[in-house]
Formats: structure tokens, sequence, C-alpha cells
């Protein structure tokens, strides 16, 4: 009988002895997840801007959500740079993987892309100058990306596409749509691609929005249809400001269900008044 106890007692201390470890080892596990989690985190809030530039007319804003609820990282970013010929850059792209890898190479293409839209005025030269430049680093990730060009002074809005989600516009005077520009394949995957380049005139009060796939894809929706809500959306806030518009969007991604990041970039385009004021109209 003291031979059963005795036996008991010992078995009773191994196993608890072997929930101990396990435990400490889970504990260590999480604690590893989490600190990698809070890097990725990091990286990408210092990459992302603090501020985007704007002009007379023009406003711009931006919103970022990380993955599953803050609980993981994705590569998706955006970007809004003064050129030095006086126009505006706008950027927005998504990085395969939800890792410190994907956040830093993240970061590797944002300076990149800045660095070449600095000496090439052409949005589709952009990208392709982008994309043999990541090639170059021999990473073995990719990423989508469109990148716009917006002249103040012309209201041209030029733009290419590296096999970037479509963007959303419209009008404050009830017009709106989804692009149907041309792209080409996302960046890091072949060298020497073109990108065929969209050219538009802002010359109406509205709105103009980027997103990433995150805001839009998801178990509960479609791209397609993810896409439609958001242009609903857009049209029925076109004279929202930037800042409420980028708010209304992001949490738009709610609807999909998603476990992805998602980014959200908006132009408004507000047409100053004329010279009306003029009692003779002139």
């Amino acid at each position: 009988m003291n031979r059963r106890r005795t036996s008991r007692s010992a078995s009773a201390e191994e196993l608890l002895s072997t929930l101990q470890h396990l435990t400490a080892r889970a504990r260590e596990e999480v604690g590893l997840h989490q600190a990698r989690v809070e890097l990725a985190q990091a990286l990408q809030r210092k990459m992302l801007p603090a501020d985007l530039p704007a002009f007379p007319g023009v406003r711009t804003a931006a919103r970022y959500a990380p993955a599953r609820d803050g609980l993981d990282i994705g590569g998706d970013w955006y970007d809004g740079f003064l050129l030095p010929d006086g126009a505006l850059g706008l950027a927005i792209g998504d990085v395969q993987g939800h890792d410190v890898e994907a956040a830093a190479f993240m970061g590797q293409i944002r300076i990149a892309m800045r660095a070449v839209a600095s000496t090439v005025a052409d949005p589709g030269e952009v990208l392709s100058r982008t994309n043999d430049l990541i090639l170059s680093m021999d990473s073995s990730l990719f990423a989508t990306c469109s990148f716009f060009r917006f002249d103040p002074v012309t209201r041209e809005l030029s733009g290419a596409r590296a096999g970037h989600v479509a963007g959303v516009w419209a009008t404050s005077d009830g017009r709106s749509g989804i692009t149907s520009d041309a792209g080409g394949l996302p960046l890091g995957i072949q060298s020497g691609q073109s990108y065929p380049v969209t050219r538009r005139t802002l010359d109406v009060d509205g709105a103009f929005v980027l997103l990433t796939d995150g805001v839009i894809e998801g178990p509960s929706l479609s791209i397609g249809d993810g896409l439609e809500e958001v242009r609903r959306l857009v049209s029925a806030h076109a004279g929202a400001s930037a800042e409420e518009l980028a708010d209304r969007v992001l949490r738009a991604a709610g609807l999909t269900g998603h476990e992805d990041d998602a980014a959200v970039l908006v132009l408004r385009n507000e047409i100053p008044s004329r010279e009306a004021a003029s009692p003779d109209g002139g």
C-alpha cells in the first residue's frame, strides 16, 4: 500500500514538474512572439510619414490599421512627399508577408521610391526603376504598389500601378467610379518591366482614394464588392474633409471580416471659387 502511495506521489511530482517546464516554455515563446510583434510595429510606425503635404485647395490624409487588431503586422504602407519641381508624390502599397522582414522591406521600397521620384517625373518610369532597384537587393519578397504625381498648377494627376488594387473617386456633383487604369507586375518579380501611365485632371471638387486590399477584401467580402462599398461611401461623403473620408473608409474595412492590415490614402480636391465675386461677373 505504501509503495502505491509513493509511486503515485512520484508520478504526481513528475507531472507537476513537466507542467511547470511546459508553462515556462510557453511563457518564453509568448514573450518572444510579443517582442517580435512590438519590433515590427515600431518599425512600421517609424517608416510611415508623420505628416502629409498639402496645397491650397488640396488636402491629403492617410490611415493605417495593423493586422488582427494589433496582434500582427504587415507590409502595407502609404507615403506623400513634395517633389523638386513642386509637384506632390503619393504612393500606397502592400508587401507580401506579415512579419519584421515585410515591415523592413516596406521601408526599403518607400525610401527607394522617394529617391527615384526625385529624379524622374514619369510615374511609370518611377515604378520601373524602383522595381529594378529592389530586385538588386536580392530579396525573396515582392510588393504591389501605386504611385501618383499631382501637379498643383495644372491639377493633373498622373499615376501608374504595379499589381495594386484599383482606386476610387467621387465628385461633389454626384459622379463616382472605380479606376480601371492599366497596370504591370508587382515590384520585385521581374526586371525590365514597364508600367502604363494614366492621366486625369482634377478640375471638379471631389476626392480620389487609394487603398490596400485589407480595406476591401476578406472572408465576408470579395475585392469587387469591397470596392463597390467604398465607392458608395466616398460618393456619399465626397464633400467631407480628407481626414473624415480617411476615417470612414478605414472603418469600412471592418465589413470584410479581414485579418490583414489596411491602409488608406485620400486626396481631397477643392477648386477655389472664381474671382466671381466681382459685380460685373468678370
